[in-house]
């Protein structure tokens, strides 16, 4: 017992210890998030020059941009009030709107060096303008929402917090847990700098960076972001300007996006036919790169076009050894340039996301350029659009690479990619052709920087191509980025919402809407075979019985209603009225569906009750489906069969049958062109629907015998098949 009790109290004292140690640890994080969130103090210079509608936070920022820009900030708030007009200038959105302006300004002045991204300075700046846009007033208050993180989080102390985490972005996460910011903040800062968001994709990126955060921005996470992006963007400016790539033979312009295979733990294989290479994978502006391991170096690169409109058809599929399909790990890519399909193998343990991965960039390529085949876009413009996808492209690869985060089909972070997997994508498409048809490459300081004020002689500046000129990365030589080119027109405008905006917010109503719908839809999916044709069953039960009751009045078991049906249609036929029934068809069901939205308002639509059929076994299954292809296969023989007889009619095989046929059809085409539709259309009706009346069952029945009879004297025209010997190319 005293040894237990001895170990109680080194436990105790143990306990108290790292409980201690963790609150002087996350007390000293708390205070250094807070010191370098706080604003640098104003200097003296602008100190006296406070704008009194800001808020203390956002004076800070804009004093800071005052100092970056060397403008006093009274002449800022000068400039913003003499150029902007009176709609941004209202005293209930002056506070934020000023803020803009100046951060729009400060913003396109600091990132016009190479290593903005890199600089702790700019990454704390552009948060903070965030902080103090959600509170920018004088009357707003301090911005201390507390978000934690919303998984992983495995052990809590006394308070509430965790003392061990899955991963450093959630610790830091908890210790940065004062001021974060929301989406509308970072959708209207972020895109204010082309690296860091575009304005087509900044809801999915924010969504991205908030999944572990209850979707509030942390500096920390955002800081990671940047310093992520600013790797990837160095790390494709060395591989583009590396001699170990001059196997590729790059043209002028081509850029190296990203690269793959060169690590002996993640291979790529290349399949063509039942071959198969390891190799390395490059992916650049304009085309696909596979170059083949040899003897210790890379064997002349096969190119894989992505730019010319060369039927190119990219999906994922299935590969494996000799040909076989296995493994959902690859990339199929074919096209008119090659003979066969090329099969492009990203071998993993766990889960396919590096195919995936390479799926959606090499898209976003082909993408942009049918873009830019599909409006005839110039040449600046087209280096525009692709400027949007390569940045897009880092992006994906910075957060890919920080977050281990892939992006589905309604939250991608590339630009084209997502325009057209959206609803309403081709309104995100006509708008950013619109804002492309106004660049102009001459910008100067009397453009209004993110304003549409200029009326009807607005030049939009090429933001994205220039931020790639920043970056060390040449589209077009005509494009380097001009000293007298101050300030530039973004894609995000002071107070305003752009069309751009506007048709991106559009289509992301309607993808809540398709997404809510495709829930339901595979909420109700159901499998089997005889469990889904028991659904179709009961879904047409109405179409059913009405064709069941024709078939009734057809079959004249009872003769008053069939006599009756017979006389009203050959009625409705001869005056004419037949063609009003699918007219009214309609109206009876838009009036029903009236009739349902009125009476039925705010009330949930009652389950589909469905009987299932009873429950069978693998074996009984098996035998059902194969049961199912045999009658398949029977149907389509008995389809061949038939085409083969006509084909031996039409070729008089048979001279007798020929000739029959062919009086027949000289009578026909007679009947059709001499007596009117709607007697033709009553004979035909009539003899259908008596076939089974007393008076004609007998005649009828002996008429369709000798029919039967006469085809099937008929012989079928013979058919060959020929193997052909296929050799298969092999590398």
């Amino acid at each position: 017992m005293p040894e237990i009790t001895e170990n109680k109290n080194k436990f105790g004292t143990l306990e108290s210890f790292i409980r201690s140690q963790h609150s002087t640890w996350k007390s000293l994080l708390s205070r250094a998030s807070r010191n370098s969130s706080d604003a640098d103090p104003p200097n003296d210079d602008t100190s006296n020059h406070l704008i009194p509608n800001l808020s203390a936070f956002a004076n800070s920022v804009v004093a800071r941009c005052s100092k970056i820009l060397q403008i006093p900030t009274q002449e800022l708030q000068h400039r913003f009030e003499r150029e902007l007009p009176e709609s941004v200038k209202q005293p209930l959105s002056y506070a934020r709107n000023f803020l803009e302006f100046c951060s729009y300004l400060a913003l396109f002045q600091t990132s016009r060096g190479p290593d903005y991204l890199s600089n702790n300075e700019f990454r704390r700046l552009s948060y903070d303008m965030m902080l103090a846009w959600e509170a920018p007033d004088a009357e707003s208050e301090p911005l201390t929402k507390e978000a934690t993180s919303c998984s992983n989080q495995q052990a809590e102390d006394e308070d509430g917090w965790s003392l061990f985490y899955s991963s450093s972005t959630n610790t830091a996460v908890q210790v940065d847990e004062e001021k974060t910011v929301g989406p509308e903040a970072f959708a209207r800062i972020a895109p204010a700098c082309a690296a860091i968001a575009d304005i087509i994709t900044v809801h999915n990126l924010f969504e991205a960076l908030t999944s572990s955060s209850c979707h509030r921005l942390h500096f920390l996470i955002y800081d990671k972001y940047l310093r992520s992006l600013d790797k990837v963007i160095k790390s494709a400016k060395n591989a583009s300007g590396s001699t170990l790539f001059s196997n590729l033979q790059l043209v002028e312009g081509e850029i190296i996006l990203d690269i793959d295979g060169t690590v002996p733990t993640q291979p790529v294989l290349q399949h063509i036919g039942i071959s198969a290479w390891p190799g390395r994978l490059t992916l650049t502006n304009y085309a696909l790169y596979f170059e083949s391991l040899g003897v210790g170096l890379y064997d002349k690169a096969s190119r894989y076009d992505l730019a010319t409109d060369m039927k190119q058809v990219i999906k994922p599929e299935l590969t494996g050894p000799l040909g076989a399909r296995l493994f959902d790990r690859a990339v199929m890519y074919k096209s008119i340039s090659v003979s066969e399909p090329v099969y492009l193998e990203f071998p993993e343990f766990k889960s396919n996301s590096r195919r995936d991965y390479w799926l959606d960039i090499c898209i976003e390529i082909l993408h942009a350029h049918k873009f830019i085949r599909k409006y005839n876009l110039k040449e600046m413009q087209q280096s525009e659009v692709l400027a949007r996808a390569i940045l897009g492209i880092f992006r994906y690869r910075a957060v890919r690479e920080a977050f281990h985060i892939f992006s589905s089909q309604y939250k991608s972070l590339l630009v084209f990619n997502l325009a057209e997997s959206l609803p309403g994508g081709d309104l995100i498409s006509e708008a950013l052709y619109s804002r492309l048809a106004l660049l102009n490459a001459s910008a100067t300081q009397d453009d209004v920087l993110g304003s549409s004020y200029a009326g009807q002689n607005l030049k939009i500046f090429p933001v994205s191509l220039f931020t790639l000129s920043r970056h060390g990365f040449i589209l077009q030589k005509e494009a380097v980025m001009s000293g007298e080119a101050i300030f530039a027109v973004g894609d995000v405008w002071v107070g305003e919402t752009n069309p751009l905006e506007i048709a991106v917010k559009q289509s992301i109503w309607d993808k809540g809407r398709a997404e809510a719908a495709q829930a339901t839809v595979d909420q109700v999916k159901v499998e089997g075979i005889d469990t889904n044709i028991a659904v179709m069953k009961e879904l047409l039960f109405p179409v059913i019985k009405c064709a069941e009751r024709l078939l009734l009045l057809a079959s004249w078991e009872d003769p008053v209603k069939s006599t009756v049906f017979l006389l009203l249609t050959c009625y409705v036929i001869h005056r004419g009225w037949i063609r009003y029934i699918l007219p009214s068809i309609f109206v009876f069901l838009a009036v029903f569906m009236l009739w349902c939205r009125h009476f039925n308002k705010g009330k949930p639509l009652e389950a589909f009750r469905v009987m299932p059929p009873p429950h069978r076994n693998a074996v009984e299954l098996l035998l059902a489906l194969q049961e199912l292809v045999s009658q398949i296969e029977g149907i389509i023989q008995a389809g061949n069969i038939i085409l083969l007889k006509i084909r031996a009619l039409v070729f008089a095989m048979l001279p007798q049958a020929s000739d029959r046929i062919a009086l027949l059809l000289v009578f026909m085409a007679a009947v059709l062109a001499f007596l009117p539709i709607r007697y033709l259309t009553t004979l035909i009706f009539v003899e259908a629907f008596t076939r089974q009346m007393p008076l004609r069952k007998d005649s009828s029945d002996k008429l369709v015998r000798r029919a039967r009879e006469w085809w099937i004297r008929i012989p079928a025209a013979p058919v060959q098949l020929i193997k052909t010997d296929a050799k298969k190319k092999k590398k």
